[in-house]
């Protein structure tokens, strides 16, 4: 019969070691801020790991890999998520005053959490998206993380792209408008800009909505949670 004997090596915990029961690994990392543990199959491996000759690393975190960009891998990940909720109005047609819409936040920095979330009646998920990170960002500039390599999570294509492709600049450049005429939620995008120009250090991710990223999960939870009480 196959030895199924597993080696767990803690080099980031409570009690940095080798184990061989999960229940004591458990013990070492559960709230330990960044914990860095691996399972190996042979002693000899975890010991390797203890020395730092394996990268593999699992960690205690909402967070998910590292979003595409610089190469360095985030400080801090921030997830963010907007949403409102149709009364019977027809797909495409306008909001109603009696519609709630929330956003919400969660940022992850070394295991420790902080979310935000709050709701407006009568306006867009587009809107409540923008907000968002808005409101994240805010928050990271009031604590004074500003030169921290930050991740930014979200699953709204119209934000990452309207920064990512440069339309927030092609607006700027055109007094807040978009080339065919008025564009929708300037005075929140102008203040998007000027907050991201605080920040040298970001890159981005988008994330499939509602599936299986744990921290797009809590925002969407959250700001349901927010329309839930209004």
């Amino acid at each position: 019969m196959a030895n199924s004997k597993k080696f767990y090596a803690v080099r980031v915990g409570k009690k940095p070691g080798i184990y061989t029961t999960w229940n004591d690994t458990k013990a070492q990392v559960d709230g330990y801020p960044n914990a860095r543990y691996k399972s190996f199959p042979t002693k000899a491996a975890a010991e390797q790991f203890m020395q730092g000759k394996d990268s593999a690393v699992k960690t205690k975190s909402h967070a998910v890999a590292a979003p595409k960009g610089p190469t360095e891998k985030p400080d801090i990940i921030v997830f963010t998520d907007g949403g409102s909720r149709n009364h019977g109005n027809v797909a495409g047609g306008h909001v109603k005053s009696t519609d709630p819409a929330a956003w919400a936040y969660l940022i992850d920095f070394h295991g420790k959490q902080h979310s935000d979330s709050a709701g407006e009646m009568g306006v867009t998920n587009n809107k409540m998206e923008i907000t968002a990170l808005v409101e994240a960002l805010k928050w990271l500039d009031e604590n004074n993380f500003n030169n921290y390599n930050i991740g930014v999570v979200a699953d709204s294509r119209y934000v990452l792209n309207a920064i990512q492709k440069g339309w927030i600049q092609g607006w700027k450049r055109r007094g807040w408008k978009r080339s065919a005429g008025e564009l929708k939620n300037a005075e929140l995008w102008a203040q998007l800009d000027q907050l991201l120009a605080k920040f040298p250090k970001i890159q981005y991710a988008w994330t499939k909505g509602h599936a299986t990223n744990k921290g797009n999960v809590f925002v969407d939870e959250l700001l349901n949670q927010t329309m839930d009480n209004m």
